[in-house]
């Protein structure tokens, strides 16, 4: 049996939702920080913030754990990155640590801040190995969540995970420099990977997780098509992989199947149809494991 953190807050929904559609639901108890999952592979979950699961994964308190790459760089937990899950707080994606001032500064690149000035941040590890790179010293000031609200008054720069910039422009600041970028990670203790039986529920969970994420951005298309009309058809589909094909009974059609990307698919249907197909339906993927 393996161990797994999952990540409490901004993640948690997400996450969740991830576990559920890779048929590993997390079936909440009466002690909401102990949920279980009813797998064979699977003996304790626990929720926790992700500021912490890096840490514990390194000192094996648990053999698996999701948390940011933010977090397991500025913990500097010595862990294995077993899969990057793409998904953020609040949908697919990645976020990035930003560096910011008020919009009134004249200050348009990072390398032009003062020498001391007031630095804010959830990431004073992050930050201090930054501004060290720069050969800026700066005051640092550690955060505990509403960064943006302290600049100008009791900061002058904040450095902040954001996913598109709004609620800092929201708070009259401007992004003047980029730290780095972090999605989901799924982590695992180092000593864990090197057991075979717990390596193997590893590996196991990570490709039913993995088959969620794969599936969510293809879809299968069916559809019929006119024998006259084939090789049109087949020149409109995606060149990823040959196309299923098979004989209709009694008809001189063909049906096809295949698999394609979700964010084409409204452009590609409309092609196909012009290009001869017919009866097309398009159906969701629970997994993709390859």
């Amino acid at each position: 049996m393996i161990s797994i953190a999952l990540p409490k807050g901004s993640l948690e929904q997400q996450t969740l939702q991830l576990f559920k559609e890779a048929d590993l639901e997390v079936k909440q108890t009466d002690r909401s920080y102990n949920p279980k999952i009813a797998d064979e592979r699977i003996g304790k979950v626990k929720i926790l913030r992700p500021q912490e699961i890096p840490t514990y994964v390194q000192m094996g308190y648990f053999d698996l754990g999701i948390s940011g790459l933010d977090w397991v760089e500025e913990t500097s937990a010595d862990v294995m990155e077993v899969a990057r899950l793409s998904y953020s707080k609040t949908g697919e994606g990645t976020v990035k640590i930003v560096v910011a001032v008020a919009q009134d500064v004249d200050i348009s690149d990072v390398r032009s801040i003062r020498p001391d000035s007031r630095v804010t941040t959830e990431y004073p590890n992050i930050t201090k190995k930054f501004f060290a790179s720069l050969q800026i010293p700066v005051q640092l000031f550690a955060s505990y969540g509403a960064s943006e609200a302290k600049v100008p008054d009791l900061a002058d720069v904040v450095v902040d995970l954001t996913e598109t910039g709004t609620t800092l422009r929201k708070n009259g600041l401007k992004i003047v420099g980029q730290i780095m970028e972090s999605y989901t990670v799924l982590i695992a203790n180092k000593d864990s990977m090197k057991d075979p039986a717990k390596r193997r529920h590893i590996d196991e969970v990570r490709t039913l997780l993995m088959g969620v994420i794969e599936g969510r951005s293809q879809v299968l298309l069916t559809m019929n098509v006119p024998s006259a009309r084939l090789n049109g058809v087949i020149a409109a589909l995606p060149a990823m992989k040959k196309p299923t094909i098979g004989t209709l009974h009694g008809i001189d059609y063909f049906s096809i199947q295949t698999v394609v990307p979700k964010n084409r698919v409204n452009q590609l249907i409309p092609q196909l149809k012009s290009a001869g197909a017919e009866d097309i339906l398009e159906i969701p993927i629970a997994k993709i494991v390859r």
